[in-house]
């Protein structure tokens, strides 16, 4: 997996991973798209918020912009998990990208833990 100084490459290629499983789950109605959805945004976004600190106007909005996308990989994971065990998916990597998820939270962790120890 990732190390923090590929956070940025990392998060990117695990949003199109999400946005791959999205549309494998495209065809699915009912409660299922409404978590599909809610998968996509959050998945989609951890990246984003990280693309949006590397341009941190001080270390202030650094930290908040990674506090946030590390709130919205926490949610990526939930959403994963209860997509992988309410639906019964056929789908095949859903545990590769709920450990995927898991590794950049703890990055992501880290990485805050670090830019607030930093003077």
């Amino acid at each position: 997996m990732a190390k923090p100084q590929d956070i940025v490459a990392s998060t990117f290629q695990f949003a199109l991973s999400i946005i791959e499983l999205a549309n494998q789950l495209d065809d699915s109605r009912g409660s299922s798209r409404v978590l599909t959805r809610q998968l996509l945004r959050s998945g989609t976004s951890i990246g984003a918020n990280i693309e949006e600190a590397q341009a941190a106007e001080s270390k202030a909005d650094f930290v908040h912009k990674y506090n946030i996308a590390l709130k919205e990989a926490r949610e990526t994971k939930y959403w994963l998990r209860l997509i992988s065990d309410s639906n019964g998916s056929k789908v095949t990597d859903l545990d590769s990208l709920i450990k995927e998820s898991d590794e950049i939270c703890r990055i992501i962790a880290q990485i805050v833990i670090n830019a607030r120890k930093a003077k």
